[in-house]
Order: C-alpha cells, then structure tokens, then sequence
C-alpha cells in the first residue's frame, strides 16, 4: 500500500516540526509600473487540499557566489522576461527574515527587498523553473486601493508600507527596517 501525497485523500499534513527545514538568503522585488501598480504573482502550495494560493512579488534565492543585485537582475528576467540593468535597480530598502511553512517544507529566509520601475508589460514566462510552471496560477498589475479587496492573501501583508518606501531613501534602513528580522510566519497547521 502507498503512502497517500500531498492533496490526495488520506494525507495528512505533518506537524511542522516534522517537515523539513530550510535556510536561504532571497531577493524580493517591488516591480512598480508608470501608476504605481505592483506587479504580483498567484502563488500555490499545490499540497494542499483545497490548494492554498496567495499574491507575491518577483523574487527568489541567491545563487551561491551571487551578490543580491546580480539575484534581483536573473529572477526578472527568468520570472518576467524582463532584462534590467543593475542601474534600474533601486534599493536594498530593507531586509527581514520570514518563515514559510508550505505542505512539504518549512524555509527560514532572510529575504533583501529591491525596487524596479517598468513601464506595464506583459509577464513573459517562458523562464520558469518547472516548480514555478505549476504553482504560478496569474499574474497581475495591482494598484494599492486594488490590494485591499484581494480575494486571496497577499504576501507580505504590509506591501502597501513598503511600497511607500521606494521613494524614501532617507527612510531606508530607517527605524523598524533597519535589517532588525521581522518574522513573518505562513506555517500551515
């Protein structure tokens, strides 16, 4: 007899501290349009049932020897088709530490937050790893009024707060975002 997977009859969701845990160091970008619209995409845990999906911005894992601007340049054009330059990069504007807790994994990240403006595009994701083939459900242009009536989660819930950062350089590493870890916990039960 096999073991039930995740989503199908009979699973039963692990305990957290029975899943296993990961530590990594990400890049998280703010992708703003010429009306101040944020891009998002809907995400999923595909282990679970019902699926769980929320909105997050572009943005993924450092590569080993990858500085966090090299990260933000690869993830747009992998996750957008988006080519920028590390001048159009505008930032660090803070860093955080989250925890996420998806069906099968717990990953403790230390996530560095950049901006980039575009003029709206057409999301090219033809770059996707096959993970994001299958869990990247939309995407979409936001505006901050939009985001307050989402129907799903939106990650991380403050977005509206640090999109009002980008153009605060003086608030930058200011106050409660001076690299001080924010713990953002996800972990489903």
């Amino acid at each position: 007899m096999s073991t039930p997977l995740p989503g199908q009859p009979g699973f039963v969701l692990p305990d957290p501290a029975d899943r296993p845990h990961f530590e990594r160091r990400a890049v998280r970008v703010l992708v703003l349009d010429e009306d101040e619209r944020v891009l998002l995409f809907l995400d999923s845990d595909l282990g679970l049932d019902p699926v769980a999906h929320w909105w997050d911005t572009p943005g993924g894992g450092v590569d080993p020897g990858e500085s966090d601007r090299e990260a933000v340049v690869r993830e747009l054009a992998e996750e957008t088709g988006q080519v920028v330059e590390d001048a159009d990069v505008v930032g660090p504007l803070f860093e955080r530490l989250v925890v996420h807790g998806y069906s099968d994994k717990v990953v403790e990240q230390t996530e560095v937050w950049f901006a980039v403006r575009r003029p709206a595009f057409e999301v090219d994701a033809s770059g996707y790893t096959e993970e994001e083939r299958l869990c990247i459900a939309e995407t979409r242009w936001w505006s901050l009024a939009d985001l307050a009536s989402a129907p799903d989660e939106v990650w991380p819930a403050d977005l509206a707060d640090l999109v009002a950062l980008v153009d605060r350089p003086d608030a930058w590493r200011a106050g409660a975002v001076a690299g001080e870890p924010v713990e953002e916990s996800s972990l489903p039960a």
